[in-house]
């Protein structure tokens, strides 16, 4: 078996082009890292409006591939641009897939044209490496979006020459969201027979299809590979899960060492590193600046940001969050950064109208401020109804802020209780509030425990090279199972 492989690397978003989740950040980073290990990795994920403005506006250096892609779907053949360009700080390349029909438009997702959009992106995707003459060892494809490549590649590419014999894995992201379909999706990728024996859904279900024709699937932590076994995680595919369960996998997501970096970090109003723990006084100040809130030095400064829906646990927040406004007068702040369902906006800003001089809402998407609050606050919220890695408590940990966190997927790989952060284990609103009661008692009564705590979490290893070897550990394990 070859020690270099080339990897077809496709994903709906890819940072910092693309991102509304972990799933950018893990096609922005992953390719990077898995390139610094001696692989020949490319690439493919759809230009968007924003990308588009970008490239006319001077704001990204990409230059046009030559000749147009043809991409037959429905009946027909598309002739389709694509845009070149590099990962920033790599020497991977990124292609775009251009069709200003589709994918030239304000939003990534929310259309009701989404599962066609995302099949003639998978397609697109497959046939750009063939009209590059580059074929790849293994596809791997992210999330529903790219379930189409998947399950073509396991059926009708089989026939193609260009194709035949290419394994795939599959990783799921997040579970919940699943790209459903009328079966006339199928006809219009070329995929006859349908050949998914158990469908029984109804409909085309991209995740689905992609879970039962993968060559090796996996999830973005060791936990949530096992929670999306059982019904109460599985979504409704925990039956098919359980029928591939021996080829499922977890592998935890890192962070990007280079942009997250609290001793480099120009987003911060200083610097710091682990044994410079008293320069985050200095972040506090300016948070606390930026938040209309007192200057005061002794008191926990809590922080969440946060998507604002029912995953990230907001039902059990606004209890909590009311209390610690009240139980501690005088004696906690607050900063939440995040926007989403209108309920739960409405639900912030009502209970910091009434908590305008501890508490501050930032309802919108801002990534400037983020690292601010990660390098100022103290503790760091996730009380999330499921959680398939999660990015915010590794970034909080390495930025010196302690989470506390309910036990679920990604959360219970990363956080040690009592000695990186703090868990909860039932999704209620007594066992959070119990669990933040907790850290803020150890952060008054022991500032050198604390300390520690802080410590442990800024030392921890949360490389993308570790997370690496394990995707090329499946990549080998897929290519055997072709093999053999």
């Amino acid at each position: 078996m070859k020690e270099s492989l080339r990897i077809l690397f496709i994903s709906a978003e890819v940072a910092p082009f693309a991102k509304k989740g972990g799933l950018g950040d893990v096609a922005g980073s992953l390719p990077k890292a898995l390139k610094e290990m001696g692989h020949d990795v490319r690439v493919v994920m759809p230009a968007y409006q924003n990308i588009e403005e970008g490239i006319a506006n001077g704001r990204y250096d990409f230059k046009i591939h030559p000749g147009q892609l043809q991409v037959p779907l429905g009946g027909r053949t598309f002739l389709v641009g694509v845009l070149e360009s590099l990962l920033p700080g790599s020497e991977v390349p990124i292609y775009f897939i251009a069709e200003k029909n589709l994918f030239n438009r304000p939003e990534i997702y929310g259309y009701a044209d989404d599962p066609y959009r995302f099949a003639f992106f998978s397609r697109a995707a497959l046939d750009l490496s063939a009209a590059l003459a580059w074929r790849p060892d293994i596809l791997h494809a992210h999330d529903w979006h790219t379930g189409p490549a998947v399950n073509w590649l396991a059926t009708s590419g089989q026939t193609d020459p260009n194709f035949h014999g290419i394994p795939s894995l599959f990783t799921i992201h997040n579970l919940a969201h699943q790209g459903r379909s009328d079966w006339n999706i199928q006809n219009y990728l070329g995929i006859s027979p349908y050949s998914l024996d158990e469908e029984g859904y109804g409909e085309v279900n991209f995740m689905a299809r992609a879970i039962f024709h993968a060559t090796m699937i996996n999830t973005v932590s060791p936990t949530y590979s096992r929670e999306i076994l059982s019904p109460s995680g599985g979504a409704g595919l925990d039956g098919l899960l359980r029928h591939r369960s021996y080829d499922v996998h977890g592998i935890l997501n890192g962070l990007d060492y280079q942009e997250w970096n609290p001793a480099t970090d120009a987003r911060l109003a200083s610097t710091f590193d682990s044994e410079e723990l008293a320069k985050r006084q200095i972040n506090r100040r300016a948070l606390q600046e930026r938040a209309n809130l007192p200057l005061l030095d002794d008191v926990p400064l809590v922080a969440m940001i946060t998507r604002l829906d029912f995953q990230k646990g907001l039902d059990i927040s606004g209890h909590v969050i009311h209390s610690l406004m009240n139980a501690y007068a005088g004696e906690a702040q607050l900063v939440i950064l995040g926007s989403g369902e209108a309920e739960y906006e409405r639900m912030l800003a009502q209970i910091a109208s009434y908590h305008t001089e501890k508490m501050s809402v930032f309802l919108d998407y801002m990534p400037e401020l983020a690292p601010l609050i990660y390098g100022g606050s103290d503790m760091f919220l996730m009380p999330s109804r499921f959680e398939p890695c999660g990015l915010g408590q590794l970034i909080a940990m390495r930025y010196g802020s302690v989470p506390v966190v309910r036990a679920t997927g990604g959360l219970v790989d990363t956080v040690e209780d009592g000695i990186t952060g703090f868990q909860f284990q039932e999704y209620d609103a007594n066992a959070f509030w119990h669990a933040l009661q907790k850290a803020i008692n150890l952060f008054h009564t022991d500032k050198e425990g604390w300390q520690r705590i802080q410590q442990a979490g800024m030392k921890a290893d949360f490389s993308w090279q570790r997370s690496a070897n394990g995707y090329q550990q499946l990549y080998r394990w897929a290519l055997a199972r072709i093999a053999g």
